[in-house]
């Protein structure tokens, strides 16, 4: 689901005139929330030499389809560009999707700091239970978090 607001951004979601946002957001197809997303120093970086070296204007797609001028990369096409980068990077194709990509970083913030709270505002869900079950939180987790409460 995350890769079809990936390949619809146009520049004008990422960028403030010529400058590229530390933060910019989406709004959630199903259930309309918008959910903000950082956009990282090397990141934003890359990006800046992207649209200058596409010379892409404001009203572009950030990741134009060379098919339909006026159209966005499909997710098909995506997928394909993604499991290149593994391959070339010599890594097993079957562990990685472009799907757990967007689970990384917040399972990574869970697992410092166990604030299922943060994770739940950060990927836009409405209920806890979904952030548990995306992050794939196992009992044992849930109980160190309660032993580790003091009431």
């Amino acid at each position: 689901m995350w890769n079809s607001y990936l390949v619809k951004l146009k520049v004008s979601d990422i960028t403030c005139g010529r400058s590229i946002l530390s933060r910019a957001h989406v709004v959630q197809q199903k259930t309309g929330t918008p959910v903000q997303f950082e956009i990282t120093s090397g990141t934003r970086a890359a990006v800046a030499d992207w649209i200058r070296k596409a010379n892409l204007r404001s009203s572009d797609y950030l990741f134009k389809s060379r098919v339909l001028s006026s159209q966005h990369i499909s997710t098909r096409q995506y997928n394909r560009i993604f499991h290149g980068w593994i391959s070339k990077l010599a890594l097993d194709d079957s562990l990685y999707s472009t799907h757990s990509m967007r689970r990384t970083k917040p399972y990574l913030i869970y697992k410092k700091t166990k604030n299922l709270r943060v994770i739940q505002l950060l990927l836009g869900h409405k209920k806890l239970e979904s952030t548990v079950r995306y992050l794939g939180i196992e009992v044992d987790d849930a109980l160190e978090i309660s032993e580790s409460i003091e009431v």
